[in-house]
């Protein structure tokens, strides 16, 4: 009787156990910055993401492990760092280095969670390449593919007209916004949501949308929401003071900074997140909807950032502040709301949820739990933050010649150009937020900042180490 007894306690324990996990819907986005009405950006409509911080943690400092699609994904999805991944570039499949990783979705998938990929989560490889990652997910991916330029209108007939310039890919027409990939992504996230509250079962849902990614095609009814002439446009257009060549990029922005198409490339830009936005709302509300909400962990992250005629750059793929920041929030059951300026980096969202969830996590990861600052907003794990980019980019899976390593602390952001195989420093940066928030003079060949650079270059040592 006695066992009998014990046994029922025990298997009454473990139901608990298992009914008081935590579901997690991990909301991924591509090229966005840290540009949202949260973020203090008040010329950004961005009502639904600025609701989910005012119910979870904004982090004001997270950054990105590289500042382009495959080598960011592949670093948090994994935990491991880029040089420990030998991934690089957009190409190369991390499996192809490490074919026994445990992704962050794989190890919820073991651990009884039912997970799910819907739209952009891994790196899209190119659609002859598909191979996606079978392991991390209980059914196949949908809607994981898309080439960005091709993301044209679906609608009955022929689409309406183009009312913006189309230079850039810009496209202002009056569709619906399931004409689009991320209106698509939503709606299949929604019923992905249905089916998975019918099962009962504990989930990892990850839904990956694609704006505000080139090309700027929101419906039109975003675009509608700005007014042209107030669209606020960066009023410098030329690279920082003392740059070296290697720290920018071949995608030079080459009109002025009084250039309609620059007012109206932050337009498209602008439409493009309020677009994202209602998207983002839709699955929320459907979350609230099914009763789910309060116990899923939300966590909503940006692969990195763009510049836009900033720096006299389009895209990204620097090591510059508007590359490496990115918005992230965590919105989890019993942590209170809240705002931080703790250093943290992509790469620790892997041990969080594993953290959060009570899921052993493998012991390479390399990145570190944000329960603390989840906890106490003024807590700190870390000194600073890595971000790193190769030059040049994208080289389907060779070793680099040069890389650049950029660290962030509180106040300075400092950069070395080695040379991969020696570790030569061949350039150096530096940049003092506390005076220079836009980035627009390199003071690493300041006198005065001499022991601010020894110190960096210490922290960035160990970091690597």
């Amino acid at each position: 009787m006695y066992r009998l007894l014990l046994s029922s306690v025990l298997f009454a324990g473990l139901v608990a156990c298992r009914a008081a996990r935590h579901n997690v819907l991990f909301i991924a986005v591509d090229d966005l910055r840290v540009e949202l009405g949260c973020y203090g950006s008040r010329h950004v409509l961005s009502p639904n993401i600025d609701r989910l911080a005012g119910r979870g943690m904004l982090f004001e400092r997270a950054y990105c492990q590289q500042t382009v699609c495959n080598p960011s994904r592949a670093s948090m999805l994994t935990g491991l760092r880029l040089d420990t991944l030998r991934v690089w570039d957009l190409p190369t499949h991390f499996r192809s280095m490490r074919p026994d990783a445990v992704t962050l979705p794989q190890l919820f998938k073991q651990q009884g969670y039912f997970a799910q990929c819907v739209g952009k989560i891994f790196h899209n490889w190119r659609q002859d390449e598909w191979k996606g990652d079978p392991a991390s997910w209980s059914v196949p991916e949908v809607l994981h593919y898309n080439s960005h330029s091709n993301d044209k209108p679906l609608v009955a007939g022929v689409p309406p007209a183009n009312l913006a310039s189309g230079r850039g890919g810009l496209e202002c027409r009056d569709v619906p916004d399931d004409a689009y990939f991320d209106g698509r992504v939503a709606g299949t996230a929604i019923e992905a949501l249905r089916e998975i509250k019918r099962r009962g079962q504990p989930f990892f849902l990850a839904v990956g949308f694609w704006k505000p990614h080139t090309p700027f095609n929101a419906p039109k009814k975003y675009w509608d929401l700005y007014e042209r002439e107030k669209v606020p446009v960066p009023s410098r257009v030329t690279p920082p003071d003392k740059v070296p060549e290697i720290a920018l990029t071949s995608d030079r922005y080459r009109d002025g900074a009084d250039s309609p198409h620059l007012r109206e490339l932050h337009h498209g830009h602008l439409a493009a997140i309020s677009y994202l936005d209602a998207q983002v709302g839709k699955v929320l509300a459907e979350l609230d909807a099914l009763g789910l909400r309060e116990d899923t962990i939300i966590v909503f992250w940006s692969d990195h950032g763009l510049h836009l005629g900033e720096h006299g750059l389009t895209r990204k793929t620097t090591a510059f502040e508007l590359d490496a920041g990115v918005p992230m929030i965590i919105s989890a059951p019993g942590f209170p709301a809240g705002r931080t300026r703790s250093l943290v980096e992509l790469l620790d969202i892997y041990p969080t949820l594993a953290d959060l969830c009570g899921l052993e996590a493998p012991a390479e990861l390399e990145g570190v739990s944000l329960r603390p600052v989840l906890t106490d907003p003024k807590a700190e794990v870390k000194t600073v933050a890595l971000t790193q980019t190769p030059r040049p980019n994208y080289l389907r899976g060779k070793q680099p010649p040069v890389m650049g390593y950029s660290i962030r602390d509180a106040r300075f952001r400092y950069t070395e150009w080695r040379d991969f195989k020696t570790g030569d420093v061949l350039a150096r940066e530096l940049y003092d937020h506390r005076t220079d928030p836009g980035e627009t003079r390199n003071a690493a060949g300041e006198g005065r900042h001499a022991k601010t650079i020894s110190r960096m270059e210490t922290l960035l040592r160990k970091t690597l180490e």
